[in-house]
């Protein structure tokens, strides 16, 4: 039983960490990359919809995006959305294609960018950590409930605490691998 709580439990420590590497692949470095944008939500015909829906997305070249919707009247509506997000880039569009030219990140930015990054592997953390407090709380209702005996719940919380430390780790170090591409130049 304290092996399913545990597996459960890693699974949905699993899941925030891919949800944080997903997250990061959004975040602009110098290069051009398809990740920049692909989640970016465009309100298309009054629904909110994900762009990799909407379009094919290339970087033919390293500082170029180019984007092709299926739909030629979706051209505006992506347009909009690309210069309301807080990517800083300006699209232009020749009737059938969007292109985005991604400039060098200016030290500012990357500073700024760092600390989005920051935040985004704390909002990591503390989800792991929501996981680990899920997975005690499993842990006691089977203690109360008398499935487990008093040591073996001890011995399931030393194994969830090394479990959510081993999360932990992984997240610090995916955050500091994506800080250190923010800041190469």
């Amino acid at each position: 039983m304290i092996k399913g709580v545990l597996a459960e439990t890693e699974d949905h420590m699993k899941k925030s960490v891919e949800a944080l590497q997903l997250d990061l692949k959004g975040i602009r470095t110098g290069r051009a990359s398809p990740a920049l944008v692909e989640r970016l939500r465009v309100e298309y015909y009054g629904t909110p919809t994900i762009l990799i829906e909407l379009a094919s997305i290339s970087a033919p070249e390293p500082q170029l995006l180019t984007i092709r919707p299926w739909d030629a009247s979706a051209l505006k509506d992506i347009e909009r959305s690309i210069l309301q997000s807080d990517l800083g880039m300006t699209p232009s569009n020749d009737g059938k294609i969007i292109r985005l030219t991604i400039p060098p990140l200016t030290e500012e930015r990357r500073r700024e960018l760092t600390k989005v990054v920051a935040k985004r592997v704390e909002e990591a953390r503390v989800a792991v950590r929501n996981c680990r407090r899920d997975g005690l709380n499993d842990l006691r209702d089977l203690e109360k409930e008398k499935l487990v005996s008093e040591d073996e719940f001890y011995v399931g919380k030393d194994d969830l605490q090394e479990l959510t430390d081993k999360y932990i780790q992984l997240v610090d170090e995916i955050g500091k691998a994506k800080e250190q591409e923010v800041l190469e130049i």
